[in-house]
């Protein structure tokens, strides 16, 4: 495995285990580049130039798909309300839904309602 892929598995790594820490409430704010880079012992550029190389997207954009992977999960899987659901992922509501909306083109409890399992 050469540098690059090394930075990229790294990454995912960190990645998932703070998208697991915020699904699980552990999580006291979602993180910027700077942290995943200083996770990594990297220059946050070099984290950046990499992964845009490498995957042909930034982290940023990996990271708010990861984070709206995540709310659509507790939205459809909890019975949680849309506020506890942005502050379990250490957002303010109505930035969450803003966040959200801006993704899916929809409210968060409109994707709920939207997605409800019919019986």
């Amino acid at each position: 495995m050469n540098r690059p892929q090394e930075i990229i598995e790294q990454y995912l790594n960190v990645l998932n285990a703070h998208i697991e820490e915020l699904k699980n409430g552990r999580a006291e704010s979602t993180f910027e580049i700077k942290d995943f880079a200083a996770a990594l012992h990297i220059h946050p550029t070099h984290l950046s130039n990499t992964i845009n190389e490498q995957l042909g997207k930034s982290p940023c954009d990996i990271y708010e798909e990861k984070l709206i992977e995540t709310a659509k999960e507790l939205i459809l899987t909890t019975d949680k309300s849309i506020a506890e659901i942005a502050r379990t992922m250490t957002y303010d509501p109505s930035n969450f839904s803003k966040f959200f909306k801006s993704f899916e083109k929809v409210t968060p409890l409109q994707f709920r309602k939207n997605n409800a399992v019919k019986f």
